[in-house]
């Protein structure tokens, strides 16, 4: 241990205490105390003194402290400038020890560590001060200093174990060696938590005061310093009362070690603070961290690990309204589903004293282990029964959950259930506020998860995206990063593929069983399935799509065949071996993120053009200078993916979806006409998907669980992921007019229906052995065309779509092309 020289900082009176007599007796005891006990615990202390050891050289590098100077952070903006993310070595916020008031010191110190300019990093005095105090006292002490908790915010987890305490205490040890106490207080000023996403004081002054550190009053100061043993229990915007009593407590601990008067005090416990609960505190919790991740991601890998320290400035397409609509959206999706589950028990159980400050310590230590997650706000039961449950959260009130609230955790107030799922006193739970029509539920936190992704479809800018339901907890990005199976949204691929053969909305498709032997399917036998179990027979494609027919899908991807739909799909941006050639493809079987779910839907949504996702608008340096600008863009025959008329039919069809068939209460619960899209649910309900948009933005939706299991038998794209779409586009679409889309060149329509013009009515094959109308044949299908495909292939590599219009058949052809009934035989039982 190298000699510190006397500090500026030291107190400025000596802290005031017992005399030696009063106190001699309980020292001299608990030294015999300890005596008697060292013989039984050497064999222990040779044990940890091993373990010490073997620690000690494997103790990270603290050399870069040495040099903690202010670095400038990489920061993320969403396009309105609101702030994002900030990524960098140290935070913009940072201030020398110099800079530092002395009032803010000296709060600090009072609480946290009065004498950390006399002990060498681990105080003993006071770790048998705060052992006496324990054993006596229902409010417990603790005795970790300023220095050990540098060691464990920079270098150290959380978990309370003893080798992570013995690596806390080597590294406190390793921290005094290596820097002076001005350092290490320091860095504790700029690095400590307090909440609201402040870290260090300067930017929690900021938050909570709206004022830089130099600013600050005592009593403020005083407040600021109550934050750092538990800022979600004293955090005055959330529990003023907690955090007020604290900050008394602090007050008069800066009189007892002599840093300010008595008629200092007194002006403090008087003042009436004025908290900064406005604008910039919801912009710090805006909920875009996939969105800044995504960036930093991106940047880093343009600029390097510079970009860390260069000070640049990111600017997103991300629009902020949306984005809290989305996030929105997503965490009430995932609550509606996790209402429904079994519940697998409280997350953990505690001892719960009698009452009293005792009670609320406890609690308050519980709390800050499991902080709240969003609106999943974390509580700890203090008496239940299977008609009523009384929790208590940070600031001591009591709260009753009575009712529906306590249906979704019925098995868990069973007096048989098991001591793992039972729900008692001491038990921590999660509850949520759903509103005042159905007040508190008690809950769980999520297993499954869920995503939201839109663009704007004519310049693939992200608008919003939502990678999980809590980035903290799984930072895996399930929007860009989720290969799951699309399930029957990709279907509309395989019908868009199917309108260059000739295909049409009103083509007749029998919906009848299909079974496919080992020897056809070339492994097991296959015999595919509706979702609801039932065959309806024959009907037009436009129905069929609406219902989301399997039997019609999979006949119709005989029709195209499956090499040439595999290729048509690439088109729309996806990839070929992520979709192999087989007739599941035809239900989705492949494998797909919901952002390319999302920019292949955009090309039917902006006329028929691929757009690449667009997320970075602007990089600039600190002082301003733009290095990147995004260009504007504009729809070209470049992008051209697909034919206009192509996605205008198709536009036709999915609004069909959301009229009447599986998507329809997306345009009751928007109640606009312009919406279109599809839902999906894959085999066995592993994902539930619903990607739908309106002409200026599309946005795909997913529900699943990381390792693909069932989400339950009732669990579809309509009920769980079609909600989560239909909250945000809310949003997004408000006040915005409604759009339609114009026929484009080379389309017809008769009797309501559109049809490519060479394939108009009259062109096609009445019969697929149904020459007469079958008993039962919907009204609206009789007299329509059944099906034929032209002669050109659109799909070969070597005749991009939208280059040329295929001709005209002559009557002559068209007589041949009747003739040709071979091609019909995919449509026959």
């Amino acid at each position: 241990m190298t000699d510190q020289a006397p500090s500026a900082k030291a107190p400025k009176h000596a802290p005031k205490g017992r005399s030696g007599s009063s106190m001699g007796w309980i020292v001299r005891a608990f030294a015999w105390l300890v005596g008697l006990g060292a013989a039984a615990v050497l064999s222990g202390m040779m044990v940890v003194a091993t373990g010490m050891a073997v620690a000690y050289p494997n103790l990270p590098d603290v050399t870069d402290l040495a040099d903690y100077r202010p670095k400038l952070p990489l920061r993320v903006l969403a396009a309105d400038g609101t702030q994002i993310g900030e990524f960098g070595e140290e935070r913009r916020n940072l201030l020398r020890i110099k800079e530092i008031p002395e009032v803010m010191v000296d709060a600090v110190l009072a609480i946290e560590d009065a004498r950390f300019f006399e002990h060498s990093g681990v105080d003993y005095k006071g770790i048998v001060r705060a052992a006496l105090s324990n054993l006596g006292q229902a409010k417990r002490q603790g005795a970790s200093t300023i220095t050990m908790q540098v060691a464990r915010n920079v270098y150290l987890s959380a978990e309370k174990t003893y080798t992570r305490k013995i690596y806390e205490v080597l590294l406190t040890f390793k921290l005094e060696h290596m820097l002076t106490k001005e350092q290490i207080l320091e860095i504790y000023m700029n690095q400590i938590f307090l909440g609201h996403r402040a870290y260090g004081f300067e930017a929690a002054a900021q938050t909570y005061f709206g004022k830089p550190l130099k600013q600050v009053t005592v009593a403020e100061a005083a407040m600021l310093a109550g934050l750092p043993k538990a800022p979600s229990a004293y955090n005055p915007f959330t529990n003023p009362q907690r955090a007020r009593q604290r900050q008394l407590h602090i007050i008069d601990r800066m009189v007892a070690n002599g840093y300010i008067s008595d008629a200092q005090a007194e002006e403090a416990r008087e003042e009436k603070l004025k908290l900064n609960r406005g604008e910039k505190v919801r912009k710090e919790e805006s909920h875009a961290e996939y969105v800044a991740e995504l960036a930093r991601q991106a940047i880093v890998a343009q600029y390097g690990d510079n970009a860390y320290t260069r000070g640049l400035v990111v600017t997103t397409t991300l629009d902020m309204d949306e984005q809290e609509a989305a996030y929105q959206a997503v965490r009430e999706g995932i609550l509606e589903f996790e209402l429904r589950q079994v519940y697998r028990g409280p997350e953990a159980f505690i001892e719960l004293p009698a009452a009293g400050e005792a009670r609320q310590e406890a609690v308050d230590d519980a709390l800050e282990e499991h902080r709240d997650n969003g609106n999943f706000l974390a509580a700890v039961v203090v008496e239940a029964s299977p008609r009523e449950v009384v929790v208590v959260r940070q600031d001591g009130e009591p709260l009753s959950i009575k009712g529906r609230g306590l249906e979704p955790v019925r098995s868990g107030l069973k007096s048989n259930a098991n001591d793992q799922k039972r729900i008692r006193p001491g038990a921590l739970v999660r509850i949520v506020d759903r509103g005042p029509k159905n007040g508190w539920y008690i809950t769980q936190l999520p297993e499954v998860e869920a995503a939201l992704i839109a663009l704007d479809t004519r310049s693939g800018d992200v608008r919003a995206m939502v990678g999980g339901f809590d980035f903290n907890k799984n930072k895996f990005n399930h929007v860009t990063q989720a290969w799951r199976q699309p399930g029957s949204s990709f279907k509309p691929f395989i019908y868009s593929a199917a309108l260059e053969k000739g295909l049409s909305p009103a083509t007749i498709v029998n919906d009848a069983p299909l079974f496919y032997t080992a020897q056809e399917t070339g492994g097991k036998p296959w015999e595919p399935k509706n979702y609801d179990g039932q065959f309806d027979g024959p009907m037009s494609v436009r129905r069929a799509l609406a219902k989301s027919k399997n039997m019609t899908s999979i006949r119709t991807l005989q029709l195209v065949g499956t090499q040439s739909a595999q290729r048509w799909v690439t088109r729309f941006g996806f990839e070929a071996k992520r979709h192999p050639p087989y007739l599941t493809m035809a239900l989705g079987a492949g494998s797909a993120t919901p952002m390319e779910m999302a920019t292949s839907y955009a090309v039917f949504a902006n006329g028929g053009y691929r757009v690449a996702p667009r997320l970075i608008k602007r990089v600039a340096e600190q002082h301003g200078r733009v290095i990147y600008e995004a260009p504007e863009l504009s729809l070209n025959e470049q992008q051209r993916a697909i034919p206009a008329r192509n996605a205008f039919i198709m536009n036709s069809l999915l609004q069909e979806v959301t009229r009447s068939g599986t998507a329809a209460k997306a345009r009751g619960l928007l109640q606009r006409p312009d919406v279109y899209g599809k839902t999906g649910t894959t085999n066995d309900a592993r994902d539930a998907w619903f990607v739908g948009y309106q002409p200026s933005v599309v946005a795909a939706a997913w529900v699943g669980y990381d390792i693909p299991k069932k989400l339950g038998r009732r669990e579809t794209g309509g009920g769980l992921s079609l909600p989560i779409w239909v909250d945000y586009m809310r949003v997004a679409l408000k006040d915005k007019p409604v759009e339609s889309y114009s026929a484009p060149r080379g389309v017809m329509q008769v009797g309501g229906e559109w049809y490519y013009e060479e394939f108009g009515p009259g062109f096609g094959v009445y019969g697929l052995g149904l020459d007469d109308p079958w008993p039962g044949m919907p009204e609206e299908d009789l007299g329509q065309d059944m099906f034929y495909g032209g002669e050109l292939d659109p799909f070969s590599a070597t005749s991009p779509a939208g280059t040329a219009t295929p001709p005209v058949p002559s009557p002559q052809q068209q007589q041949q092309q009747r003739e040709r009934r071979s091609i019909l035989d995919i449509f026959r039982n």
